[in-house]
């Protein structure tokens, strides 16, 4: 009788777990990072091509993904970051 109770108690904790807990999220969909759509794009900061969020290459640098239309413009980015930050910053103000 003690296995059946604690297998009860267990099977209502667990039930409470994932109704309202954190299993609730997940059951859900309540994710805080939504999927990108595929219809996006980012433009490569070397040369300024657009890159579809499914091709090219990425790089996150400082918290922030960016997107490559070449392993030449990755390496190029590599080399020098701070160059085309820059760049993409004066631009958009």
């Amino acid at each position: 009788m003690d296995g059946a109770i604690s297998f009860l108690l267990f099977a209502g904790v667990f039930y409470l777990m994932m109704r309202f807990g954190c299993g609730a999220h997940m059951a859900h969909g309540h994710h805080k990072h939504p999927k990108p759509d595929k219809t996006e794009s980012n433009i490569d900061p070397v040369c300024n091509k657009a890159v579809e969020l499914d091709k090219g290459y990425g790089k996150v640098h400082e918290g922030t993904l960016y997107r490559f239309c070449s392993k030449s413009c990755l390496d190029e980015f590599d080399q020098a970051p701070e160059k085309y930050l820059e760049q993409t910053t004066s631009e958009g103000a």
